[in-house]
């Protein structure tokens, strides 16, 4: 005979303990769910008490997973999925064009070329709301730490549908003050950039990435210069190294779509040192059939494409001293 209290068990409880389980925190949980914090402890509660198991072991620096919380994440996930599928096949949702959506993305192409976008997507669509959350780190969709995921390589596990964006160009640029304080013989000026022997670049200051907080392998770009150059200035965040370069403290690997449009950076080596990425855009099975999500999803995806120029720019006809690093 099953516990009386197995008839308290409902899908509003399962929707705290994932909320929960994924913010790690009550007090952020009950935030993105709307609620209070004392409101969404008794849910918690409740659902223990249901299912005679304790789903978190408390602290104060969170609320972390027991084993039996383990273990109920996994139906809970399944769960969420299906009745996200019955409210967008039953409920109307793939003709309501209202609700909120999370979007995580690097925090350059976050900054600096989506969020303006998305601004113009919120006049369109008064009723949509959207959340724009720029880490340097991969989100995970599974675990619905955003709806929609910009990332530079496409994924190989989990439910996820992908398509690629755009392929992007990078290049080496310093701040025009930082050249002017180091040229030397070997420095030369063409039209748009400056030109320094490979075998002199050891000798400047390099901005960069911390090595052991790459979160993505397309990031580690210096190798692929030299491997003789290191970051004398090194950030996990590609705005505080934009931030650096322009302050003049070295030569930096930086997206065209970013460095172009700063006036105090200029590009340098660009006939010999030239990067390709790409940018992929992600969204789970199970949500890319909603209205809200398959609007922001297009409405990305057509914006990417009319901005062709400002991820590869065009450049002249390399001459046969260029060699390409990837």
């Amino acid at each position: 005979m099953q516990p009386e209290a197995a008839h308290d068990f409902e899908w509003g409880l399962l929707k705290a303990f994932l909320a929960v389980a994924r913010a790690g925190r009550l007090t952020l949980a009950a935030r993105r769910l709307g609620l209070d914090h004392s409101t969404l402890s008794r849910r918690i509660v409740a659902l223990e008490k249901s299912l005679q198991a304790r789903l978190f072991d408390r602290a104060a620096t969170g609320y972390t997973l027991t084993s039996a919380g383990e273990h109920l994440l996994r139906h809970a996930q399944a769960v969420e999925s299906v009745m996200l599928r019955i409210h967008t096949e039953l409920g109307g949702a793939s003709l309501r064009m209202a609700g909120t959506v999370r979007i995580g993305a690097p925090e350059g192409f976050g900054t600096f070329f989506l969020a303006p976008l998305l601004v113009r997507l919120c006049a369109l669509h008064p009723d949509l709301d959207i959340e724009l959350v720029t880490l340097p780190r991969i989100f995970s969709l599974s675990r619905r730490e955003a709806d929609l995921a910009i990332g530079l390589a496409c994924p190989e596990e989990g439910r996820l549908v992908a398509h690629k964006l755009t392929d992007y160009e990078l290049g080496l640029y310093a701040s025009r003050s930082y050249i002017e304080a180091h040229a030397g013989p070997d420095t030369t000026v063409h039209a748009s950039d400056y030109q320094i022997s490979l075998a002199t670049l050891s000798k400047h200051r390099f901005v960069g990435y911390i090595s052991d907080l790459i979160y993505a392998r397309e990031l580690d770009y210096l190798p692929l210069i030299s491997p003789a150059v290191h970051p004398s200035f090194a950030s996990s965040n590609l705005l505080a190294q934009l931030a650096a370069t322009r302050a003049g403290h070295g030569l930096c690997v930086l997206p065209c779509f970013i460095a172009e449009s700063e006036p105090s950076l200029c590009r340098v080596m660009a006939d010999d040192v030239v990067l390709r990425r790409s940018f992929w855009l992600t969204v789970h099975s199970d949500l890319k059939s909603q209205a809200r999500v398959a609007v922001v999803s297009k409405f990305i995806t057509e914006s990417v494409r009319g901005a062709q120029a400002r991820f590869l720019p065009i450049r002249q006809a390399p001459d046969q001293s260029r060699h390409d690093v990837t």
